[in-house]
């Protein structure tokens, strides 16, 4: 292996994606200087090196490698397991990469990609896998980049229960402060484990792939099968575009400044929504169930508040699914306390009608002014985030906004 193998995830507002919506890919050739251990296999170490000294001549002997890990590994038999490979010498433009984040691509498109690449590659079923496969080789770290650690179950506990420590856990993420993402305390959940029965036992999220490997020590589970270290671009907010309302496409994820024009609304299943409108148009917004204790800092929000808001647009009904939210300015909130007093009679004066202001009965004396008192927010200016239960694997966590 030349550099660390990836993991990278994709759009993860398609339809039909997988669960995680993600694609490894795997440099190797014959290296040179320094190697790196970054995993292990039973007892036996993986290293990388960080150099390349030649490029591999066998490519047909590597196909059948990769064939066959496929043909033992892939869960062909699930509906959703669509699996594609790519093996190439020359990388493809990282625009390969941008649009399998930001928007749908087609399989058509990769294809030709492959085709000017001169690339081998396979797909199987409905082929999609390949289009994850070609994004993975043309990712380049831009400006952001973080590392996973995943460990894997030994086979015969496979799709069972799995133990993972909370404990020590929660004693992890507070001796290393470069990890994030581990445990939600206030919703008491361990974020390192996956719900689904496959063969991860945890993966553990971080900023310094050496802290990642002391982090593994601490976590106390049932006995790890391997282990091994990927490169990521998890929790970089790369799936995210700055636009306006009227540019909005169902599927994309986007940053998007407006003004509050509805109170927000909690409806059936416990989500809350409301409306924001800028220059171009209006959208709705929805802070669903999963985000738990995120919804009541939604409720707070009042016509006239500014914000920028960050997420993936749902299909029908056209809806910004809030990953994040940034509170720019807050309207006040002012609350009529009572009917003006005549001036005059000293006493309480009448409404006219709705909008036809107030008059005093005794003397006709008139005003278009009650009495008012600005109640004080219960939301401050600042940036707010789903819980680290229902945070998405891409989406960028406060915690990293501070750290760099």
């Amino acid at each position: 292996m030349i550099g660390y193998p990836r993991l990278v995830r994709l759009n993860p507002n398609i339809p039909w994606k997988t669960r995680g919506n993600g694609a490894i890919s795997i440099k190797v050739g014959k290296g040179k200087g320094k190697k790196t251990k970054i995993g292990q296999n039973g007892k036996n170490n993986l290293y990388c090196y960080n150099e390349l000294l030649s490029e591999c001549k066998n490519e047909e002997k590597i196909r059948a490698i990769v064939e066959q890990t496929i043909d033992i590994c892939a869960r062909l038999d699930d509906e959703n397991t669509n699996s594609g490979f790519v093996l190439t010498k020359e990388k493809p433009e990282i625009s390969a990469y941008k649009n399998a984040v930001e928007r749908i691509v087609t399989l058509e498109e990769t294809k030709e990609i492959l085709r000017e690449k001169n690339a081998l590659f396979k797909g199987y079923k409905n082929k999609r896998g390949l289009i994850g496969a070609t994004a993975s080789i043309s990712w380049e770290p831009q400006d952001d980049k973080s590392y996973e650690l995943i460990s894997y179950r030994k086979k015969q506990k496979w799709g069972r229960k799995r133990s993972v420590d909370d404990k020590s856990t929660k004693k992890m993420d507070k001796t290393f402060d470069s990890t994030f993402d581990n445990y939600d305390y206030e919703n008491k959940h361990n974020r390192l484990v996956p719900s689904s029965p496959c063969p991860v036992l945890f993966g553990i999220r971080g900023d310094s792939d050496k802290d990642l490997i002391s982090a593994k020590s601490i976590i106390e589970s049932e006995k790890t099968d391997s282990w091994l270290l990927f490169e990521t671009n998890q929790g970089t907010d790369d799936h995210l575009q700055k636009k306006k309302i009227k540019d909005v496409l169902a599927y994309d994820s986007v940053i998007i400044r407006g003004e509050v024009i509805k109170i927000p609304k909690t409806i059936v299943g416990g989500h809350v929504i409301f409306s924001i409108k800028d220059t171009t148009g209006e959208i709705d917004c929805a802070a669903y169930e999963p985000t738990k204790q995120f919804r009541n800092l939604i409720r707070e929000l009042l016509p006239g508040d500014t914000v920028e808001v960050y997420g993936g647009v749902r299909k029908k009904p056209l809806t910004i699914n809030l990953e994040k939210i940034k509170v720019v300015k807050l309207a006040k909130n002012i609350l009529k306390v009572e009917n003006p007093v005549c001036p005059k009679c000293g006493k309480h004066m009448k409404s006219r009608g709705k909008n036809q202001g107030y008059k005093c009965i005794k003397c006709g004396e008139k005003s278009n002014k009650p009495i008012l008192r600005e109640l004080k927010r219960n939301i401050k200016i600042g940036f707010y985030e789903v819980p680290v239960c229902a945070r998405r694997h891409l989406s960028k966590p406060l915690k990293r906004y501070s750290q760099q």
